[in-house]
């Protein structure tokens, strides 16, 4: 029942308000001048850290049931999908697995990437637009495609902090 009520939460056209409740009702720990866009749904909430300086884009979902751990200086672009859990297909039962998320200072994801349970983003790595990532990236790399290989690097002087709050968004 959180998990549906938080989700309406996305819906409030203010970020201050938005994140209010985030941090108040839904236990979610979001760093200073973090900013969540209009639409974010969660499962588990009390179970994502959102470090400082972050954007997360309109419509993400975040899975918190095995741990989310988002750094500092991210930026998530809008639809991205991180999961911390899923069905195994193998599995007699088709039970649940799963693991923790990382995405470490400095990553970025494009729109509409997937990142599957039990994966490290390293830092100042990247994810193309529309990636399944569902291997561990290095530090600096950038990976793109169905499932995400490594296409290129990034450069390792980074010293930005991402600040993006549209308004109504």
């Amino acid at each position: 029942m959180a998990e549906f009520f938080c989700s309406m939460t996305g819906s409030i056209p203010s970020h201050n308000v938005r994140l209010l409740l985030y941090r108040k009702v839904f236990g979610i720990k979001i760093g200073k001048h973090s900013n969540l866009h209009f639409g974010c749904r969660f499962y588990n909430p009390r179970g994502v850290v959102i470090g400082d300086n972050c954007v997360i884009g309109h419509c993400c979902f975040l899975d918190g049931r095995e741990g989310l751990k988002i750094g500092n200086n991210v930026n998530i672009a809008g639809e991205t999908a991180i999961y911390t859990q899923e069905h195994d297909p193998q599995s007699p039962d088709f039970g649940a697995v799963g693991g923790q998320v990382t995405l470490e200072d400095y990553t970025f994801t494009g729109s509409r990437a997937l990142i599957l349970p039990g994966v490290t983003i390293g830092k100042g790595a990247g994810v193309a637009a529309g990636a399944v990532v569902t291997k561990d990236v290095g530090e600096y790399e950038i990976v793109g495609g169905v499932p995400a290989k490594k296409i290129g690097e990034r450069t390792r002087d980074l010293s930005y902090q991402p600040k993006y709050a549209k308004l109504l968004h």
